[in-house]
């Protein structure tokens, strides 16, 4: 087992990763900011095509932008994964935390013909968050469910003690995920959507291990998924 030292040296060397791929990622982008604008100035020049060659060029300029504004959503999600490691935890009420994310969600769910039902008892104990990274991970796997139910569906969210952990799981009806793919959803840059990005379960993963929790999966064709969420009891008491 490694000792203390080695996991610091570790954690360094992943933190300088991080950083330079983050710098890498950020030129990228300012590039791709220039491509766009330029891109937005030639539509604009072909706004109104008289001839089917304007038309056509109309179409591949459009093309374009769409590839560009691609590679700008792989670069913010990719800086997203990329720099998650050292998380500000503090303990934290797990209910007040998804009570809130069903409240911003459910506009949306509505609009998809999602029903959210919540089962979170009131005496879970405190776990310790850093609010921010978690809320966009359960954010996460509610948009990935909302997806899973194209025709709309519902989506349950439960929670409970297991030992020195709590779980809250996310359980859709939607199509569910094939056994070949099931294996891979946490990979980077495997994605079962069309231009999906193939990074949002691999960060929302690493977010929950940040935390010293775990995700897992469980799903059925044609029967839906279940995500469920472990995280260690907080030592302390909760905050106010």
């Amino acid at each position: 087992m490694p000792d203390a030292a080695d996991r610091r040296e570790e954690q360094e060397a992943y933190a300088e990763v991080s950083e330079l791929a983050g710098s890498f990622i950020h030129e990228i982008k300012n590039h791709l900011s220039t491509l766009g604008l330029n891109l937005q100035l030639l539509a604009e020049d072909f706004q109104e095509p008289e001839t089917q060659r304007e038309r056509r060029a109309l179409e591949r300029i459009q093309r374009l932008q769409n590839e560009s504004q691609r590679l700008v959503d792989i670069s913010n999600d990719f800086l997203r994964f990329a720099r998650v490691s050292n998380l500000q935890l503090v303990p934290s009420n797990l209910i007040a935390v998804v009570e809130e994310m069903v409240d911003f969600f459910t506009p949306m769910a509505r609009q998809a013909h999602i029903t959210i039902k919540s089962y979170i008892p009131a005496d879970l104990p405190a776990v310790r968050l850093d609010r921010d990274m978690f809320r966009q991970a359960l954010l996460n796997l509610m948009l990935n469910a909302e997806q899973a139910m194209p025709a709309g569906g519902e989506l349950t969210l439960q929670a409970g003690r297991e030992g020195h952990h709590v779980c809250l799981s996310l359980i859709d009806t939607g199509e569910g995920i094939a056994p070949e793919a099931l294996s891979r959803i946490f990979k980077p840059f495997f994605s079962t959507k069309p231009g999906g990005t193939g990074l949002g379960l691999p960060t929302t993963r690493k977010v929950i291990s940040a935390h010293g929790g775990t995700l897992d999966v469980q799903s059925e064709l044609g029967h839906g998924t279940k995500f469920t969420i472990r995280l260690p009891v907080a030592d302390t008491p909760t905050e106010s």
